[in-house]
């Protein structure tokens, strides 16, 4: 019994000191963070997997995208293995946090409130937030959707968006919060809804790989970028990502991966 207690007594020093050391290095604000992901030689990407073209499944059920690639050819030039982790999007702020992803990058919008939660990459490419309607739908306005029920994605900045547009949404009858965009997509199809609030990214991919009877109203809720949100403090391995998107851009391998999927190279790095 005397020898049990004698053990318990080691493991609880050992544990504290852990706890101590581990306290420590928060107070003193080292940055391990590229450190650790070189040391495990694995970068886990957090996304979510129905974001076309951004992070999506093909028929095969793979998941690909714009995004992907460019996380596939900096994990590359860092000579670590990249992991895909889809994620709920309406919780990925807790999945970073608690360590279960290294960053969350698929068409993550920079928000002022995101980035005093969380460590941000500059933009890489911008975007807006746009309303999509049927193509046969009276609406051209925002202001003609007065009355109407118009969708959006949970936990997206098309949320913000909205809001910053108070007189938008005082006129629309109802908003419908839907986990994807494509399911919102596909509810603005068969009319459960009369528009949907979107980055134009997605619905620009949509409308031209799909081929389906959507038109985007020309005025815009809200310009916007792109960036890549890493823990609170994580800026070693922020700047690490960022070195090599840059050397992407001076080498046109940037350029080619937007092309491939965008037709353009609508990026914004060195700019």
């Amino acid at each position: 019994m005397k020898r049990l207690v004698t053990v318990l007594l080691v493991l609880l020093v050992i544990g504290s000191v852990a706890f101590a050391a581990g306290a420590k290095e928060q107070k003193s604000g080292v940055d391990t963070s590229l450190e650790k992901v070189m040391n495990k030689g694995r970068f886990v990407m957090g996304l979510d997997d129905s974001f076309p073209p951004m992070g999506f499944r093909d028929e095969k059920g793979e998941i690909v995208g714009f995004d992907v690639d460019l996380a596939r050819e900096v994990t590359k030039r860092l000579g670590v293995e990249l992991k895909l982790q889809p994620i709920d999007w309406n919780a990925k702020e807790q999945e970073l946090n608690t360590g279960n992803i290294d960053c969350i990058w698929n068409g993550f919008t920079i928000t002022e409130e995101r980035k005093a939660a969380m460590t941000f990459s500059p933009p890489y490419i911008h975007n807006a937030q746009v309303v999509v309607v049927r193509d046969d739908a009276p609406y051209t306005t925002l202001s003609s959707l007065a009355g109407k029920r118009v969708g959006y994605q949970a936990g997206s900045s098309a949320s913000q968006a909205i809001d910053d547009s108070p007189a938008f949404k005082a006129s629309v009858k109802q908003f419908i919060e839907f986990k994807e965009n494509l399911t919102g997509l596909m509810d603005l199809e068969i009319g459960g809804i009369d528009a949907l609030v979107v980055d134009v990214t997605v619905a620009t991919d949509n409308i031209r790989r799909s081929g389906k009877a959507f038109r985007i109203l020309d005025e815009e809720l809200s310009p916007e970028d792109y960036g890549i949100g890493f823990r609170k403090g994580d800026v070693k391995l922020a700047d690490a990502v960022w070195e090599q998107l840059v050397a992407m851009h001076n080498d046109g391998s940037l350029a080619a991966i937007a092309i491939k999927w965008f037709g353009l190279d609508n990026t914004v790095v060195g700019n």
